[in-house]
């Protein structure tokens, strides 16, 4: 990619501090940034780069005083970390070779409908009945059962495995190793201790614009769907038991957990290692700190939780700074038992 500073900001919609015909051929963190490239500021942690970052030129906030004079041109936008995103994307597009072809050997189903420029990989499997839209790309190694659904100029990344009757919508990203409808985890126990499987008919249905990372696991409902609505991202890791339902524009991070039947609104953001149990219900805009236990219903939405089990943050700060004394206090409780019974002992004396 060569591209000039000022094509840049055009297409940032942003304003040019500095020189705008200096020539972009690279992306690069701003600690790490050579000559020739374009970083962004968006944390207020970094900014002691800003004044040694190599780099020609710098995506900021048009609301920032540097506090010594900058080097590289400034490009001011309203968000760096969108703008930087942006800007990312359009770098993909231009430097990257979309796959397309089959490649051999590959399997494809009987009455399987492709659209057009559907690319497949080798060792790829494609079922029956199942329907790829345009463009779709099915990368080595990647499993697609029968009477699966995919929208158009969705990805499937080597070794994924996506279950018989999967609904997939358009321009999702299912990353490597992760298997999407897989049976929901239901057993019943039985008089003799054994546990008896209870059949899991349902199917799992992905919106638009969803990315499910590297590894993850969504369950097949027992009867109905498991559902992830549009815009939804799930970080490497993360396990969708049956019948959950997870709302528009829900972020969640590696290692994080949802029990069956769970129902998460829109736009809440969970961190890594969180754990939600089955049957809850979260409102939208709720945030689950990390390794956060969610044992019961928050259907109020726009919370913020913290701890296991998981209550208001403000409330759980108050309640961990009380338990750092813990220590200091059973100190003074054994100081203050010890001088008691020495006085105990001094009054019984005769």
């Amino acid at each position: 990619m060569e591209i000039n500073v000022s094509e840049i900001a055009q297409f940032l919609g942003g304003t040019i501090v500095g020189r705008g015909d200096l020539t972009i051929n690279k992306v690069c963190k701003i600690q790490e940034a050579v000559p020739g490239s374009i970083t962004f500021l968006a944390n207020p942690h970094y900014e002691q780069y800003l004044y040694t970052t190599q780099a020609s030129a710098i995506i900021i906030n048009r609301d920032f005083q540097p506090v010594r004079s900058v080097t590289p041109t400034l490009i001011l936008v309203r968000d760096p970390y969108i703008s930087f995103s942006t800007l990312l994307t359009q770098y993909q597009t231009m430097t990257s070779t979309k796959q397309v072809g089959v490649e051999y050997p590959s399997y494809l189903g009987k009455h399987t409908a492709l659209g057009n420029g559907v690319y497949r990989g080798a060792f790829s499997y494609i079922g029956d009945y199942a329907q790829l839209g345009e463009g779709v790309q099915v990368y080595p190694h990647a499993y697609i059962g029968d009477h699966v659904v995919i929208g158009e100029h969705t990805i499937i990344y080597s070794g994924a495995k996506i279950y018989a009757g999967s609904q997939i919508g358009r321009h999702c990203t299912i990353h490597a190793g992760a298997v999407i409808g897989s049976d929901g985890f239901g057993f019943a126990l039985q008089a003799d201790g054994s546990y008896k499987k209870i059949l899991q008919l349902g199917c799992v249905v992905i919106e638009d614009h969803v990315e499910i990372g590297a590894n993850t696991t969504v369950d097949r409902a027992t009867l109905g769907s498991t559902w992830i609505k549009q815009g939804t991202k799930l970080d490497n890791l993360v396990q969708v038991a049956h019948n959950v339902e997870i709302g528009e524009h829900t972020v969640i991070a590696a290692l994080s957990g949802i029990a069956g039947s769970a129902k998460l609104g829109d736009g809440c953001m969970l961190g890594g290692q969180v754990g939600v149990a089955g049957h809850t219900e979260m409102g939208s805009q709720t945030t689950v700190a990390a390794q956060g236990g969610v044992t019961k219903s928050y259907k109020q939405g726009q919370a913020t939780l913290m701890g296991t089990p998981a209550f208001d943050r403000k409330q759980y700060l108050r309640s961990y700074a009380a338990f750092k004394q813990l220590p200091d206090l059973a100190q003074k409780v054994r100081q203050l038992e010890a001088e008691v019974a020495h006085w105990r002992a001094q009054l019984s004396k005769p």
